[in-house]
């Protein structure tokens, strides 16, 4: 497992070792053990999440303020934009995001941690997205940040107008968001 801080260092995108044949291929797609010893982040997954979106779905940015998740994001088909954004008022990066391209090709994972809100946009055909979270889900705590706030100018790899949930059109501007401490 190779693993890769981000500009925002607690974030980290990692690639499992790959086993790949004629036959096909076989990874572990997670190991808590490796896991733990690669990043240094000792967690606990208690939710396991699926979700298939078409091309142009922007989902985000999501958070709990209460119960904040933790979330290890992969894409099993397809390929996504996935952006994270800390929203920790104490933090030096606080404001501050980071978007790689995750997909079925590259094999890759990123590791948001709680604190963060979190979003993706698919940019292939239809994009089937696992995370795993280290906390439930509770709607109750559930806060979105809108996707295009002009204070995180998160550029978007947009080639047409996305598509929104109404909660995600609802989203509050980070200045106007409840955040962490």
């Amino acid at each position: 497992m190779k693993v890769t801080p981000t500009a925002i260092p607690e974030v980290l995108i990692i690639e499992p070792k790959v086993f790949g044949d004629e036959r096909g291929f076989f990874f572990e797609s997670f190991n808590q053990q490796r896991f733990e010893q690669a990043t240094g982040v000792h967690c606990n997954f208690v939710l396991n999440s699926h979700s298939r979106s078409a091309r142009n779905v922007l989902r985000g940015l999501h958070y709990q303020i209460k119960q904040p998740q933790g979330k290890l994001v992969r894409v099993a088909a397809g390929e996504i934009f996935d952006v994270v954004v800390d929203i920790r008022k104490s933090s030096p990066t606080f404001g501050r995001w980071v978007g790689t391209l995750l997909s079925d090709d590259n094999k890759r994972q990123l590791w948001a941690p709680p604190g963060f809100a979190h979003g993706f946009q698919v940019v292939s055909e239809c994009a089937d997205v696992l995370y795993m979270a280290t906390e439930y889900y509770a709607p109750e705590h559930e806060r979105s940040i809108i996707w295009n706030d002009s204070a995180l100018a998160i550029t978007w790899p947009l080639n047409a107008k996305p598509v929104l949930s109404r909660k995600d059109q609802a989203g509050a501007a980070l200045g106007d968001a409840e955040v962490f401490p």
